[in-house]
């Protein structure tokens, strides 16, 4: 026994949250299929409270942490000039990127056809969907009427905006901006060890989460949708191992890149949250993997509010299961509408667990697919949302590296002139 409690006291925290997610695991089908009529009992007193609980903890370091680093990351930036070139590089990673992603979700459900021959479901109406804003207005809300009520919020785009607006600030005002600089460095370093002391308790939440879903949901749902898991399971594997061939390529050791965030996707595929994981993203990838801190201060978080793979794979997906479904046609009209869609829906995914079942209605509607098929994915959506997520926090953090491997060959290249010039 004295053996066992050292092995755990001296166990890597990823290594502790992946042993949880496992346990959890088996501890939910036990529950499941052992002892259903104490699953009410348990889950609403123990596991979800526990759950939720870490979630909350997780949540009030993500704003200070990600407006402090995106403070401290935009100093650093010579100018607005600078800014805006960071984020045309990173748009234009990101459209490229996702436009994978989401080929790679269409054409996985295309050759497996997950959806044909699916019966045996019964189309539920208790969904409660919100219509999509138009393009016009959701780009307007991201400008806040007021920053403190943006990081109240916890809005991450209008958090960015403002960080954005204070940092160009902060660099016109120089010297006499230095005492807010001080306090903002200040709040980054108090959140990050606050941090610390919140992942201690990161297995307990990641199990008693994992747990919670498995036992209310149970692996029956799993087995009748087995090729619908199996598809997506295939899709984010692709995606990722497309990424690890993009950093291989830039020379980025992507074995070293996967062991320095591992904690991370431990988190990410537990909470199946991307903004419960961005503040350990943020800090293993400067600290662990070593990323530029004017980099990852500014990239991380702005994917994390835009940049998702795991929803751009996820919604070509669920679209073209629809079709196989209902048995409708693919013509090239409907892929056209399905893939333009879907690409724009992944960039206005909140990074919450089940937001990709709000963002699926706008898909769906704009192909003129049946909105109730929904249902069909609800019960499962829980189970597939981990690998999601993790695909999700994989290719925001492979976007960065490939900003800072694109600024490296400018600062390569203003160094050539100087030195010709010289």
């Amino acid at each position: 026994m004295a053996v066992f409690t050292l092995a755990i006291w001296n166990m890597n925290l990823s290594t502790f949250i992946l042993l949880s997610l496992g346990v959890g695991v088996i501890f939910g089908t036990l529950l499941n299929t052992t002892f259903p009529n104490n699953i009410d009992l348990i889950n609403q007193n123990i596991l979800v409270p526990v759950g939720e609980s870490f979630l909350r903890l997780i949540q009030f370091v993500v704003v200070p942490i990600v407006f402090s680093s995106l403070i401290m990351g935009l100093t650093r930036i010579q100018g607005a000039g600078q800014v805006g070139r960071y984020t045309v590089k990173l748009m234009t990673s990101y459209l490229i990127t996702s436009s994978i992603a989401l080929c790679v979700g269409m054409g996985t459900a295309y050759i497996l056809q997950p959806g044909s021959g699916v019966t045996g479901f019964s189309i539920s109406e208790s969904l409660t969907l919100t219509e999509a804003p138009s393009l016009i207005s959701w780009l307007v809300s991201l400008i806040p009427v007021n920053p403190l009520e943006a990081l109240s919020n916890g809005n991450l785009l209008q958090i960015i905006f403002s960080a954005v607006l204070l940092g160009i600030g902060i660099q016109l005002a120089a010297d006499k901006a230095k005492p807010f600089v001080e306090f903002i460095e200040s709040v980054y370093h108090i959140s990050e060890k606050t941090l610390s002391i919140i992942l201690y308790v990161a297995p307990f939440g990641v199990f008693a989460l994992i747990s919670s879903t498995i036992a209310t949901q149970g692996l029956e749902l799993v087995a009748k949708l087995f090729l619908y898991v199996l598809g997506l399971v295939i899709s984010s594997s692709i995606m990722i191992s497309l990424d690890m061939i993009i950093l291989l390529l830039l020379k980025a050791d992507p074995i070293r890149f996967l062991r320095s965030i591992s904690q991370a996707i431990a988190l990410a595929f537990g909470t199946a949250s991307s903004n419960a994981a961005l503040p350990v993203v943020l800090q293993n990838i400067q600290e662990n993997y070593g990323l530029r801190e004017e980099i990852a201060s500014f990239a991380i978080p702005l994917g994390t509010a835009l940049k998702r793979d795991g929803a751009a794979i996820l919604q070509g997906f669920n679209a073209l299961f629809v079709t196989q479904i209902y048995q409708v046609p693919l013509t090239p009209s409907l892929l056209a509408a399905i893939a333009v869609s879907s690409l724009l829906v992944s960039f206005s995914t909140p990074g919450v667990p089940g937001s990709a079942l709000i963002t699926m209605a706008t898909v769906l509607s704009a192909s003129g697919l049946p909105l109730e098929a929904i249902a069909l994915v609800a019960g499962i959506d829980r189970l597939t949302d981990g690998f999601k997520t993790v695909v999700n926090i994989i290719g925001n953090s492979t976007n960065a590296i490939i900003l800072n491997a694109w600024e490296a060959e400018k600062i390569s290249e203003v160094d050539v002139v100087t030195a010709i010039k010289s």
